[in-house]
């Protein structure tokens, strides 16, 4: 399953730091993370992040943890923060999902874009 969100005026540190929080909430384990800052080619006083964050579902024993959940955001404090979830849905469960989304839409919801028509 994927989800995709787009933000308006949310610093993608934080939502990238609350993303991490939120799901590290349900009981999986952090994998990898990585963010990185870029300045824009055409003003070198404004920045671009990306962030990656991996997460793994709790293995039995002696079998190696299994990727869950690979978040992905682009984003930068002044323009659009897009979020791009990858889940999978054998090991992250449903119920697991829409407790995530209600977070999500808690804190976030009132700065997602609207759809364009």
């Amino acid at each position: 399953m994927q989800i995709r969100k787009t933000y308006v005026g949310v610093k993608p540190e934080l939502l990238y730091d609350e993303l991490r929080d939120f799901v590290l909430k349900q009981g999986v384990l952090l994998g990898e993370s990585k963010l990185e800052t870029y300045s824009l080619p055409t003003d070198s006083s404004s920045f671009i992040s990306r962030g990656t964050l991996v997460f793994r579902a709790p293995a039995e024993s002696g079998q190696p943890a299994k990727d869950c959940l690979v978040a992905h955001l682009v984003g930068s404090e002044s323009g659009e923060t897009k979020l791009m979830l990858d889940i999978n849905e054998a090991l992250f469960s449903q119920e697991k999902v829409n407790a995530l989304l209600q977070d999500i839409e808690f804190i976030f919801g009132s700065y997602e874009a609207k759809p364009r028509k």
